[in-house]
């Protein structure tokens, strides 16, 4: 059974930074290309960065520059360093694994295996 796990959430003030991380079990880690998506209350959920088998990365206009993907696969786990953390950046914030894909596709409708979800709180 897959299981994934956010955590590193917080609440910090703008232009602060947090780093999250993202481990799974019950799943070749390796073999999928990874994912980390946010919601923010009364929105849509968003993906805003991708990281490929080969470790290619893909960002959303509104967090490039200033968060980064990184994935340890003998950890298993997927990280999100945010710098430069602004209000707006405030959600929900989840990962997941592309089903269909090894590298990022630019589609994010082929992710699945979602945590919990780890909230990111950013104050003005």
């Amino acid at each position: 059974q897959v299981q994934v796990v956010e955590s590193g959430g917080g609440l910090v003030q703008a232009g602060g930074s947090l780093r999250l991380s993202c481990t799974a079990s019950g799943l070749t880690f390796d073999r999928y290309a990874m994912g980390w998506f946010r919601q923010a209350p009364g929105k849509e959920r968003e993906g805003i960065s991708c990281i490929s088998r080969g470790e290619r990365t893909y960002y959303k206009d509104s967090v490039k520059g200033r968060f980064t993907i990184s994935r340890d696969n003998a950890k298993n786990t997927l990280y999100l360093q945010m710098n430069s953390l602004k209000p707006e950046d405030t959600a929900m914030y989840y990962c997941a694994a592309d089903l269909s894909h090894n590298y990022c596709s630019g589609s994010w409708s082929t992710f699945g295996y979602w945590g919990q979800g780890t909230q990111v709180t950013v104050s003005s």
